[in-house]
């Protein structure tokens, strides 16, 4: 994921949690703030130690950002998105990973309708 899709101060993730909204179901927490001067997205992966070791967040987190990259059209742009994994997603392989995702940015109202998946 390119640099300017990403979300690495810890200051930009707290402007997300405080202003931004949350939406969540049993594997994922997304945060979610608009921002009008963004012509993409872009995320942030917070993945805690008790999910599992090193390979195990990190496995999560490239997963995470697989997703991302292959609904890159369907997202709408101009927002900010900080997801969180919970321990679920652990035992979770690519493509329920990418549902359940897919379940959490529908609830928000991000997907853009009547796109083929």
């Amino acid at each position: 994921m390119k640099k300017a899709y990403r979300i690495k101060k810890d200051d930009e993730f707290q402007r997300v949690f405080k202003k931004g909204k949350s939406f969540a179901n049993r594997q994922f927490v997304v945060y979610i703030l608009k921002r009008e001067d963004l012509a993409h997205f872009r995320i942030g992966l917070s993945v805690s130690k008790k999910i599992g070791n090193a390979v195990v967040r990190n496995h999560i987190k490239r997963r995470i950002r697989q997703t991302f990259h292959e609904l890159n059209e369907q997202i709408v742009p101009g927002h900010d998105y900080i997801i969180i994994a919970r321990k679920p997603a652990a035992n979770m392989d690519f493509h329920e990973i990418k549902k359940s995702l897919m379940h959490v940015l529908k609830l928000a109202r991000v997907l853009k309708q009547g796109q083929k998946r």
